[in-house]
């Protein structure tokens, strides 16, 4: 039976295909791709894969689920996941993100308001790790820079939404990035230098198409004075430094939320009796903070997603995959070709990169070791790929979140979504014309 399962099979593949046609489907018939949780069309797909295969025993198979999900890798990327939650519940707590885009906007010239959007939304989204936090601290501004400026909204949403989608895929605690590096078994600081030379030409051009197309606007005065405070900053700042001089992770996010902490019962933003409703998730004055159990849906995805795998995997799902990408490939270059359409098919599917990320990594991996890819080139061509989905589909939750803050239409701010049309194009060139060792 050994010997039986190493071949490749299309009928493997069934339960994602379940779970595309049921997630998808919900989505077209209801006209809203959030009407089904993600869960619960995985645990749908999960059922299927149990139920196919008889030679191999239920027993057997309870077994294979419990390596795959007991796999390093998963453990700890699940253990970042919840980390990562602590630290942005106790910094938005104690005000670190309302500071922050004080910060950005007090020293933003006036004639730039929709470029210092973008720029802001690109530090904001590298120091938060999340596209969606990031959105939703600068989509209110966004509104207030067009109703001031004159220009026209769906521009300077764009230009949040591109800022957020810079840090979804670059920042170090974003959870794209510990998807990626945990199922590629590479280093964040080597993703994050492998990636970062691969979208800054695209950054500095999206800048310049949005200084070019707002040159002849901005009036921009701010009615009340921007405040901002230093130490609720310094929580972003320590993380971001942190991880890019390459201490260890679970360190810089412990860190960073132990400091957000002592900083916001310092300040008075954080009641000394909301420490830890701050780090595990609720309401605090009034705003509710996402923590650790904010964090809960990707964890369990993420265990879901590889107790699937693992099934389709033992089938030869994995196999079949390879085995069809070999056919159509001959080259590195070719492999990560492959890579990049695969990332882009299935965040495509699932409208969630993180998600796509999770399913894609292990056929990745394959791929990768195969045609003798680089783990941080192969983990990098995740988060860019799926990024570039996810900041482009028009059932995204980054693009609905953007039109229900703005009460715009995803369709309207479509046009101005410069940067993740940029970072595929800047992508598809460094795999086409990069040097090969």
């Amino acid at each position: 039976m050994g010997n039986e399962r190493k071949k490749g099979r299309a009928i493997a593949l069934l339960p994602i295909g379940v779970f595309l046609i049921i997630f998808l489907g919900s989505g077209i018939v209801t006209g809203d791709f959030y009407a089904m949780p993600a869960i619960v069309a995985f645990l749908i797909a999960l059922c299927v894969a149990f139920l196919q295969n008889r030679s191999v025993s239920f027993e057997e198979k309870i077994s294979i689920i419990a390596k795959g999900v007991g796999d390093e890798n998963i453990i700890t990327m699940s253990l970042i996941f919840l980390c990562a939650g602590g630290f942005s519940g106790a910094v938005t707590a104690a005000g670190g993100v309302e500071s922050t885009v004080n910060l950005g906007l007090s020293i933003l010239p006036s004639h730039v308001a929709v470029v210092g959007l973008f720029v802001i939304g690109c530090f904001i989204s590298v120091s938060m790790g999340t596209s969606m936090g990031t959105i939703a601290a600068l989509a209110p501004i966004a509104v207030g820079i067009s109703e001031k400026t004159g220009f026209a909204l769906p521009i300077c949403i764009g230009a949040v939404v591109c800022g957020a989608m810079f840090g979804d895929n670059l920042s170090m605690i974003s959870d794209t990035t510990i998807a990626a590096v945990k199922t590629q078994g590479c280093e964040m600081k080597d993703k994050f230098r492998e990636n970062f030379f691969i979208v800054l030409p695209a950054a500095v051009i999206t800048v310049l198409i949005f200084f070019f197309i707002t040159r002849n606007g901005g009036n921009y005065t701010e009615a009340s004075e921007l405040t901002w405070n230093f130490w609720k900053v310094l929580p972003y700042l320590l993380v971001l430094i942190g991880a890019l001089v390459g201490i260890n992770v679970f360190v810089v996010l412990i860190g960073g939320t132990i400091l957000s902490l002592i900083v916001g019962v310092a300040t008075g933003s954080i009641a000394l009796n909301q420490m830890f409703l701050a780090v595990g998730g609720g309401e605090i004055n009034g705003t509710s903070v996402g923590g650790v159990t904010g964090m809960y849906d990707i964890t369990v995805i993420s265990i879901i997603v590889a107790c699937i795998v693992s099934l389709v995997k033992e089938y030869g799902g994995i196999q079949f995959v390879l085995d069809l990408i070999r056919r159509k490939i001959n080259s590195q270059r070719g492999a990560e070709l492959g890579i990049a359409g695969l990332s882009l098919l299935v965040d495509a599917c699932t409208a969630n990169n993180t998600v796509a990320i999770v399913m894609a990594g292990p056929i990745a991996k394959e791929i990768s070791d195969e045609y003798k890819v680089d783990p941080k080139r192969t983990a990098s061509l995740l988060d860019i790929f799926t990024s570039v989905g996810q900041g482009m589909i028009p059932y995204g939750a980054q693009l609905l979140s953007a039109a229900s803050l703005t009460g715009l239409t995803p369709f309207n701010i479509l046009p101005y979504l410069f940067y993740p049309v940029l970072m595929a194009i800047s992508a598809v060139l460094f795999i086409l014309f990069r040097r090969r060792k």
